[in-house]
């Protein structure tokens, strides 16, 4: 049986299923901003750190790379993420919009080409935003687990991460979970494999 590298899907999510604009409305929804308006709770993102410590690569569509290489290489808080090793999905995205200094990056340019680096040996690749791709990449079968952090608000229609095409039910299996004072519910699954999709 062939080992493939564990593709993961991060990301903060509303209690109504929508990943849009957790840091401010400027990101595009008009409710955006939701999740510095929770109380602050340090431990209640802890998963955070727990995700850098089994980091091997980050994966990013196009759009969420340049919002994150805008301001990512700069910030302190982030400092850790630099030298990791980093792929940009893509079509468009031209070799000389890649910025210098955020460690070695890659541009893919389809998803055989991502299901080709889970075949490589390595660690874990995590997927931060990047909603549109990770859709993608749930309707390829390339997700292995979701790492969510939920938070009790409801911020009505905006993107979601989950697969949009048909298909069976596709089983999801609890990996861990926390909730903490302010509300918000740590979710980690694990994506069941092709063929356990429906219970027997």
């Amino acid at each position: 049986m062939t080992t493939t590298r564990d593709l993961v899907y991060t990301g903060f999510m509303s209690l109504d299923g929508v990943f849009d604009s957790p840091g401010a409305s400027s990101e595009g929804h008009r409710n955006g901003g939701w999740v510095l308006q929770a109380e602050f709770v340090p431990e209640a993102f802890s998963l955070k750190d727990e995700e850098l410590a089994e980091t091997s690569a980050l994966l990013f569509g196009r759009r969420s790379y340049e919002a994150f290489s805008a301001f990512w290489p700069g910030s302190a808080e982030h400092e850790p993420y630099r030298d990791i090793p980093k792929y940009v999905v893509s079509t468009t995205l031209g070799e000389d919009a890649l910025v210098d200094g955020w460690g070695p990056t890659t541009i893919l340019r389809s998803l055989d080409e991502v299901a080709a680096l889970k075949r490589e040996a390595g660690g874990a690749i995590f997927v931060h935003g990047s909603t549109e791709l990770a859709r993608s990449l749930a309707d390829a079968g390339l997700i292995d687990r979701y790492n969510l952090l939920v938070f009790p608000v409801l911020i009505g229609p905006g993107k979601s991460a989950f697969g949009s095409a048909e298909h069976g039910t596709q089983r999801l299996h609890l990996r861990e979970s926390a909730t903490y004072p302010n509300g918000v519910t740590k979710l980690c699954y694990d994506v069941a494999p092709a063929g356990a999709e429906v219970a027997a």
